[in-house]
């Protein structure tokens, strides 16, 4: 709509939120980043979905959590995920930071999953710092295959 306004590299939006991170990381804001991870509190860990015929995979990148600290409930089709990446003491004694990008602190992942999965039949795995979490589909949901007489 408004072009390359200024000659500015990017567009003229993307100037403002850079001045905007500039200034909460100048004035202490510990919840300014400076780059592309500058999101709202909570969320993180990033997450990615995978469906298919069967059932559906989140993954949520978790490295450096506690499995036995998260919190995963299912309701109907609305997954949560809840747990706390705790500072780590040799961060600590590191000193003040001039840019941090790991995120700590609580977290609180909503994820809406398709309608046809059942909330019976979840199951979750922590691998090296992926949690693997698989709701599998109802019956009914699961494409069958019908033979032509």
């Amino acid at each position: 709509m408004f072009g390359n306004l200024g000659g500015f590299e990017n567009n003229l939006f993307d100037e403002f939120r850079h001045v905007e991170q500039e200034l909460e990381w100048l004035l202490g804001n510990p919840s300014a980043t400076g780059n592309i991870r500058s999101v709202a509190k909570g969320a993180y860990p990033p997450i990615n979905i995978a469906t298919n015929s069967e059932q559906v995979d989140v993954y949520l990148f978790a490295a450096g959590i506690d499995p036995a600290s998260l919190d995963i409930s299912i309701q109907r089709n609305i997954l949560t995920v809840k747990g706390e990446r705790k500072p780590d003491e040799k961060d600590r004694a590191a000193g003040n930071f001039y840019r941090k990008e790991r995120f700590e602190g609580a977290f609180h992942r909503v994820v809406t999953l398709p309608d046809d999965v059942d909330p019976e039949k979840v199951e979750a795995r922590y691998t090296n710092g992926v949690l693997r979490i698989i709701v599998m589909r109802h019956e009914a949901a699961k494409p069958r295959q019908i033979e032509i007489n």
